[in-house]
């Protein structure tokens, strides 16, 4: 019989497992209110039709489509492909589809928009937003569940997943004071962008405790990119002549050690360096980034969640989970240790 799922409805199925049509509607909703044996019955049957639920009609049955939107930051960045990497599998253990937008963090896909406007998607994670994103307001106006991944905006109310950015920044201050390296520098992040902001009040605010105070030289804000670590890094490292440079990402930690390389400074030796994120890269020996490490794997785990919690209870409280970070020393500061 396979090959002639296309002339099948519902009520075919229900006839040829021995059911009714109300209780084969149950199995592919999923509901508990089947016993096992009837429901193993009707699922042999559809595998050997090859019987397909028909979307459309499914979704204007639960008024669910089974979709999940992303809007995601720059697939240059690492950190972003591996975030989608685990939400793709995570939806993919629930039978649910992802469909992504790359957002510049000034204008988002209009399709994005279009998509919230005609729920055309069940909820919308949040990889990157800024205040300027057209997607969020948009998300919000609909009343479409949301969750903010990474990045919070301070006066949203919504579910959102972080790291602490600020302990981040801090536990790196506190390194680079132990190790005697007050020399220092900081590069990256606007204040608009919650991450790059926190990550650097963290850093700033403990040397500040310790007496030492960063100028501007020392401290510019820019986006989290290669180029501008390398742009930064060669000014930096011709002017200050810092001990050690604090990078509130990888990829810009990256363009510094190449700045580094090309005025014939030596890391360690010469140059602390470390970065923040922790992405695989940061691993390899020919980089060996100390870094602080955010756990990619179980943000984003969380994150859909409380996606999926907020789509089920719309009016639940918002949740707002922090969690901790790890500085993970490398070759790029000497292996040298935390205590």
């Amino acid at each position: 019989m396979t090959g002639s799922q296309g002339l099948l409805g519902v009520k075919d199925i229900a006839r040829l497992a021995g059911v009714s049509s109300a209780t084969v509607s149950r199995v592919l909703q999923g509901t508990t209110r089947v016993s096992d044996e009837t429901r193993t019955r009707v699922e042999k049957v559809m595998a050997e039709v090859g019987y397909v639920p028909n979307a459309l009609a499914s979704a204007m049955r639960t008024r669910r489509t089974g979709i999940i939107g992303v809007v995601t930051g720059q697939l240059t960045n690492p950190w972003y492909p591996l975030m989608l990497e685990t939400l793709a599998k995570n939806l993919a253990e629930q039978d649910l589809s992802m469909n992504v937008w790359v957002s510049d963090g000034e204008v988002t896909d209009e399709s994005a928009i279009k998509a919230i406007r005609s729920r055309a998607i069940d909820g919308v994670i949040f990889l990157t937003a800024l205040r300027n994103s057209k997607a969020l307001p948009a998300a919000l106006e609909y009343g479409l569940p949301l969750v903010l991944v990474n990045r919070k905006i301070d006066d949203v109310e919504s579910d959102h997943v972080v790291s602490d950015n600020i302990a981040g920044g801090r536990s790196v201050a506190q390194y680079f004071l132990k190790h005697g390296r007050t020399n220092v520098a900081v590069i990256g992040g606007w204040a608009t962008v919650s991450t790059g902001r926190d990550r650097r009040q963290g850093f700033i605010s403990e040397f500040a405790k310790a007496g030492i105070e960063l100028d501007k030289v020392q401290a510019p804000t820019t986006e989290f990119s290669y180029s501008a670590g390398l742009h930064f890094g060669r000014a930096i490292l011709r002017d200050k002549k810092p001990q050690a440079v604090f990078c509130t990402t990888d990829v810009i930690a990256f363009g510094v050690m190449d700045a580094a390389k090309e005025l014939g400074l030596r890391v360690p030796e010469d140059l602390w360096v470390v970065g923040y994120d922790d992405i695989p890269m940061a691993s390899w020996g020919a980089l060996s980034l100390t870094s602080v490490r955010q756990s990619m794997d179980m943000m984003a785990t969380t994150a859909l969640k409380l996606l999926m919690s907020r789509i089920a209870n719309p009016n639940s409280p918002f949740v707002q989970q922090v969690f901790d970070i790890e500085l993970i020393v490398r070759n790029s500061t000497g292996f040298a240790p935390i205590s």
